[in-house]
């Protein structure tokens, strides 16, 4: 059952492949906010996962977040992750980011818990 204080955090390393430059959000050669943005999600699904039951799996809904400070290429960086509601399918966490140096992002993510097979089915009946 996934509850309210359950937590969970991810690290990277920033290269090159996770630059603004190349994630196509800017022309400079620091950390990426859809980078951000991302691992903070990972954090997320990753935490809420072992609960989930079989078939399930949990799909992002809404990203509230700011980047408070550029991290340069070559210092790792933590995405933590908190459960701060719960409302039936509907997950919200409290997500934040830091370098070496401290808090490089921080905001609000929803995820809403879906059955696999069902979701994967609406979503490619568009092709039809």
């Amino acid at each position: 059952m996934i509850e309210k204080g359950i937590k969970n955090s991810v690290k990277i390393k920033v290269t090159d492949s996770d630059t603004a430059k190349q994630a196509g959000s800017g022309d400079l050669e620091v950390f990426a906010t859809p980078k951000m943005v991302a691992l903070m999600e990972e954090a997320s699904y990753k935490c809420i996962a072992p609960y989930l039951e079989e078939g399930s799996s949990s799909v992002g809904t809404l990203m509230n977040v700011k980047h408070l400070s550029a991290t340069p290429v070559g210092m790792e960086v933590t995405a933590e992750c908190e459960v701060v509601e719960v409302d039936g399918r509907r997950v919200v966490f409290s997500v934040r980011a830091y370098d070496e140096k401290g808090l490089i992002g921080e905001g609000t993510h929803e995820r809403f818990i879906v059955y696999k097979d069902k979701f994967v089915a609406k979503t490619y009946a568009k092709l039809d």
